[in-house]
């Protein structure tokens, strides 16, 4: 560690011929005694008393008396700005191999000096030039950030402005980065069972990412605050706020426009941190006020663990049902859904279908499972299901409502050659690779319209484990939904009263590359004016739970009174109207026809019947 120690020297009564050297060092004083011409000396030593009375000055400060040349290069109180009379020496004493620094003010000595050996002097200059390296990047980084910003300040005259906004700098920095993707993909299968003009596929892939920062301030009041991630994962992490700060004299606390909270401390009525809207903060004297006015972009959610299981509380809107994943095969399933679920736990339909192909666009350019395929939206329907202005396709009288390919001639026109019924012409068949929509309008005289009657495409067929389906009730899940822009086909067979029913080809029947003429259940742009939108099922709700217990399972169906507001589980109407006033929407809806014993009589409970009203798994 550095020494130091005080060194006075007085020199007094020469005219004595007496010289007294007096060295001080902490409390003890030495004092030699040294005759003018003499050869011995005299020596005492002495301790100082120390002074009982502090000396005060007028301005007192402290300072230290060994102070750090690293840390304090200009001493502990003084507070010196690099006076152009202040200096560090450093001296070598080559008898001691110490250092020797002084520290000198005008030419004099203003602090004791600091003597350090070898090692210690080279940790002191290691320190110092880590500081000044660091000190000099500091300088740097923000004289260059100053010079390279984007947008340099702003400075804005006017007292009223200053007065507004606390200040007359705007000052905006942004941070972040703009990435934007181009890409050209091209792709060439020689697989001679695609057709010629689906070996090659050309896309255009486009991708933005964007992360963006914005701390905008006018003056000492105004500040603007963005945060923008186009990968975010909610859209509550994109936050933008704008805040306005008065200052303390003011009425005026804030003012807070965009993502704000409002916590409250209190357990009867919480606050919420997910808001965006606009908040105030005004106080009167001693009266504070906080308004708000904003809408709630989030939820909160509880859930409780009980023997080793999560029991969480769901609310579903009735129109969040699962759109584009859970469909009918046609619309005589659709036609006797109700029928054959009257008597559950018993499904009584008749249907067993044994055979299932699902075909879907192929947007992911995959190279298995794929073939060209047309599908029809009346194929397999009777005349109820059949538009009026579709004159050139007519049912065919089968006894029953059964369908099948024989329902109608549409499956005989395009796959057989014959006279054509209306003019007597003759027509080939459509059963080709490459059917093109003008082969289809000229067959069908225009009208079968694309996208609302039939979709010609490029399709995959899925695989077994990508859906499931009923066999009584005639409908299939999709284990993803679909898109807008996919087309969704299939192909079944069933049995009914011992005979067997087919609707569309399948691909084991009709060789590639030959065409597949399948039932059409989604096209590209659903029409609700169509029959076919009726086949999409607009009753199956996701809960996002799975191994259900049917035992700690509740659900009931709420109404919400517009007149009150409140919600209630019945319909609030003033008559007898089909008998439903006062009655539980459960039963009005044939949620609840059976008891515990599933005996047919309502107990105000869910049916739970898994596979049918829902699916535990």
């Amino acid at each position: 560690m550095a020494k130091s120690f005080t060194k006075y020297i007085i020199v007094g009564c020469a005219s004595l011929g007496l010289l007294t050297y007096i060295v001080s060092s902490d409390a003890k004083v030495s004092t030699f005694n040294h005759a003018a011409n003499a050869d011995d000396y005299e020596m005492t030593t002495m301790v100082a008393d120390t002074p009982t009375t502090p000396v005060k000055l007028p301005y007192n400060f402290t300072d230290e008396s060994a102070g750090d040349p690293l840390n304090n290069p200009n001493g502990g109180s003084f507070k010196l700005k690099n006076p152009s009379n202040i200096h560090t020496t450093v001296d070598y004493d080559p008898v001691t191999g110490e250092y020797i620094m002084n520290q000198t003010m005008g030419g004099l000595d203003y602090r004791p000096p600091t003597y350090m050996d070898s090692d210690e002097y080279q940790d002191y200059m290691f320190h110092k030039q880590v500081k000044s390296y660091w000190s000099a990047r500091a300088h740097a980084e923000a004289k260059n950030a100053a010079k390279n910003a984007i947008i340099p300040k702003l400075h804005v005259g006017g007292e009223i402005f200053d007065r507004i906004f606390g200040g007359n700098t705007v000052d905006i920095r942004p941070n972040g980065s703009a990435e934007l993707i181009f890409a050209y993909n091209g792709t060439k299968t020689q697989n001679p069972a695609l057709p010629v003009k689906q070996q090659k596929i050309h896309t255009f892939d486009f991708n933005e990412k964007i992360q963006l920062n914005v701390i905008g301030k006018i003056g000492d009041k105004l500040k603007l605050t963005t945060s923008y991630n186009t990968e975010a994962t909610f859209d509550y992490e994109n936050q933008m706020k704008l805040e306005y700060t008065g200052y303390e004299d003011e009425i005026i606390k804030k003012i807070e426009a965009g993502n704000v909270s409002l916590p409250l401390t209190g357990s009867l009525i919480t606050g919420s941190q997910t808001l965006f809207g606009v908040k105030t903060a005004l106080q009167f004297g001693r009266l504070t006020v906080t308004s708000i006015l904003s809408q709630e972009k989030g939820k909160k959610s509880e859930v409780n663990s009980a023997g080793g299981a999560q029991v969480t509380k769901y609310e579903i809107a009735g129109d969040n049902y699962e759109a584009n994943k859970h469909f009918f095969l046609g619309q005589y399933f659709r036609d006797n859904y109700n029928s054959a679920l009257a008597g559950i736990p018993f499904i009584n339909s008749g249907v067993n279908i044994t055979r299932i192909e699902v075909w879907v666009s192929n947007t992911n350019n995959v190279t298995t499972d794929i073939r060209s395929v047309v599908g029809f939206s009346e194929l397999g329907e009777g005349a109820a299901h059949i538009p009026a202005s579709q004159t050139y396709v007519h049912e065919i009288p089968t006894g029953n409502s059964l369908p099948s390919n024989q329902k109608n001639d549409l499956y005989e026109n395009l796959t057989h050659t014959g006279y054509y019924p209306s003019n007597g012409s003759k027509d080939t068949t459509m059963r080709s690779a490459n059917i093109s929509v003008s082969e289809i309008n000229a067959k069908f005289h225009s009208t079968l319209q694309q996208t609302q009657n039939f979709e010609i495409l490029n399709a995959k067929k899925l695989q077994p484990t990508e859906y499931s389906f009923n066999p009584k009730l005639g409908f299939i899940s999709l284990n993803q939904q679909l898109n807008a822009d996919q087309v969704l086909c299939v192909a079944y067979q069933y049995t009914y009263g011992g005979k067997v029913y087919q609707v569309g080809d399948f691909s084991s029947d009709v060789y590639a590359p030959s065409g597949l003429f399948v039932k059409m259940l989604k096209s590209t742009a659903p029409n609700t004016k169509q029959p076919m939108w009726k086949l999409m099922m607009k009753n199956v709700y996701s809960i996002g739970s799975y191994q259900i217990n049917a035992a700690d399972f509740k659900l009931d169906v709420f109404y919400t009174n517009p007149a009150t507001g409140t919600d209630i589980n019945y319909l609030p109407v003033q008559d007898c109207q089909n008998n439903i006033k006062g009655k539980p929407l459960l039963q009005v809806l044939s949620l609840d026809k059976l008891d515990a014993q599933s005996n047919q009589n309502p107990d105000g409970q869910y049916d739970f019947i898994d596979g049918v009203t829902i699916n535990a798994t």
